[in-house]
């Protein structure tokens, strides 16, 4: 688990998980999964390919920056990665700014692992009202850029939903347009 403090102290932030796949339609299956803790440190699963997920788009491989030889040598088996998520996030709701596909890969691995899930993924729009979905892509970015990415990986993307969040939150909660100060809305995340 990575040790990245999150951008500002609160009680309590929304957890937030995100699935880099093989590619972005049918066929498609989970490679690496990444979460954000509610305390903001973050932790990735890269996920070693079942013998029958063969669906490989140079596509998706372009933005995640992973191979398959990377995923053989170094991912965790699927049931493996299950258990690790059961351990990780048991009776705890996870948000997702994908939530239709996530939810159906993080699906996809718990069927192949012959697990059962035990904890759910819910969309991230059931916590942002209108005003803060008009404003979502734009402070994504704005958190992306403060933060200098230099990778599109599943536990980088997942803080950076977090820490857009708590920003857009914070400031719907102050009036502010940049989020950077006043409280944040402790204990007003669900989960």
């Amino acid at each position: 688990m990575s040790g990245s403090a999150p951008e500002a102290a609160c009680a309590r932030a929304p957890v937030i998980i995100d699935v880099e796949a093989s590619g972005f339609g049918r066929g498609s299956y989970p490679i690496e999964i990444g979460v954000a803790l509610a305390d903001g440190r973050t932790t990735c699963f890269l996920v070693r390919p079942e013998d029958d997920w063969t669906h490989w788009d140079e596509e998706a491989a372009a933005l995640h920056g992973l191979d398959r030889g990377v995923l053989h040598a170094k991912g965790k088996p699927v049931r493996e990665v299950a258990r690790a998520l059961n351990e990780l996030l048991s009776g705890v709701t996870a948000y997702s700014d994908a939530w239709g596909m996530d939810s159906s890969w993080v699906g996809l691995l718990y069927d192949r692992a012959a697990l059962p899930q035990r904890f759910r993924i819910e969309a991230l729009s059931v916590l942002l009202d209108e005003s803060l979905r008009a404003t979502w892509a734009a402070r994504k970015r704005e958190v992306r850029a403060t933060m200098r990415l230099a990778r599109h990986r599943a536990s980088a993307d997942a803080l950076v939903i977090q820490r857009a969040l708590l920003r857009s939150l914070a400031s719907a909660s102050t009036g502010q347009s940049d989020g950077a100060s006043g409280p944040l809305l402790s204990g007003a995340i669900p989960g």
